[in-house]
């Protein structure tokens, strides 16, 4: 394959280890070609003495990276296709060593950063968002739930904000995903290739972590104020309980706007997605990473079997475009728990680290 067909492009620069996704026309969106490459080669460079420190970033202007590339894995679904397992199999691995990589991991999150980009920068020592970032966990409205290690970093965010990213899959700028603790920095985007110098300038080889926080702080400005301040009164108070429709009808009671916006948004999820996200939050409250990876991948292939939401989901969002999708079950009463829990239940390979 050559550079300018390779989904992800490697280089060193320096002590410098660089990642760049490299799909602009496709936002980035992560294959499981991409995961292949990428996930060897943290495991060397975690090995590599000579290296201090690596950066990943998103080809062009628009994304970081738009997501796991769910559209294939939707085909193979419907023709019987190994992708089904082995893309989120390997997806959750690469989020994981990522999770445990020794070294500063500078993710700069310039632009469209969701589901699986998020996997790919979270669980890293160093988020840098610019101006330009849109982030999100959409995976309600697609018949999923917010995976990539959602269950960890979601159940970190202040209150309750971590249900509601879940449940509403809310767009989130720079300072929104700072005051949450998503985002580590802020960095301007004319400031980024500064940044990028300045990191493969120094010497990494004693204190790297030391050296990067100094020079991010160097570049780094002010978040700016959040938008979801003046709302977490309202999100705190309406999405603390632990079923979806006394989440409903307390934004029912609440009134205002925000509460209105956002109980017109849920209603447009998928009724299983957004019970199962629940569960899946409030059960995994306690888990340590390992297991909270190994009870989404349970969740991934639950969601991977014929009929379930998942492929509606992928039809009318992604396929079809056409924004119309018909969930089975249509209501969040039929959704029992004894279906929930059949979501939990042990795959058929169970997700394995080494």
């Amino acid at each position: 394959m050559s550079e300018e067909e390779s989904g992800v492009l490697l280089d060193r620069n320096n002590g410098l280890g660089v990642v760049t996704l490299n799909r602009p026309k496709a936002l980035n969106a992560l294959t499981l070609e991409m995961i292949e490459t990428l996930d060897p080669q943290l495991a060397e460079w975690a090995a590599d003495d000579s290296l201090g420190a690596v950066l990943i970033k998103g080809a062009g202007e628009k994304a970081f990276c738009a997501g796991g590339d769910v559209r294939a894995v939707w085909r193979a679904g419907k023709d019987g296709g190994d992708l089904t397992k082995l893309f989120f199999w390997e997806e959750y691995r690469l989020n994981r060593r990522i999770h445990v990589f020794p070294k500063p991991y500078v993710a700069i999150l310039d632009g469209v950063t969701m589901g699986g980009g998020v996997g790919l920068s979270i669980h890293g020592s160093h988020r840098i968002a610019t101006e330009r970032l849109m982030f999100a966990m959409p995976e309600t409205a697609i018949g999923l739930f917010p995976d990539v290690g959602g269950t960890w970093f979601l159940n970190r965010c202040p209150g309750e904000t971590g249900l509601y990213l879940a449940l509403t899959g809310a767009r989130l700028g720079a300072a929104d995903a700072a005051a949450l603790g998503l985002a580590t920095h802020v960095v301007p985007s004319e400031r980024i290739a500064a940044l990028e110098e300045a990191l493969a300038a120094a010497d990494l080889s004693g204190d790297a972590r030391g050296a990067v926080d100094r020079i991010v702080a160097e570049h780094a400005v002010h978040a700016g104020e959040p938008t979801l301040a003046p709302h977490r009164a309202v999100i705190d108070r309406c999405f603390a309980y632990d079923s979806v429709e006394e989440i409903l009808a307390a934004l029912e009671a609440e009134g205002g706007a925000f509460a209105a916006e956002t109980l017109a948004g849920l209603r447009k999820k998928s009724p299983t997605s957004m019970k199962v996200s629940l569960a899946q939050l409030r059960r995994g409250r306690g888990l340590d990473f390992d297991s909270a990876m190994t009870m989404e991948y349970r969740l991934s292939q639950a969601c991977m079997r014929p009929g379930s939401d998942f492929y509606e989901g992928i039809r009318a969002v992604l396929v079809d475009k056409d924004h119309a999708p018909r969930w089975t079950p249509a209501t969040l009463e039929e959704v029992s728990d004894a279906m929930v829990d059949g979501f939990f239940q042990p795959a058929e390979r169970e997700l394995l680290f080494d």
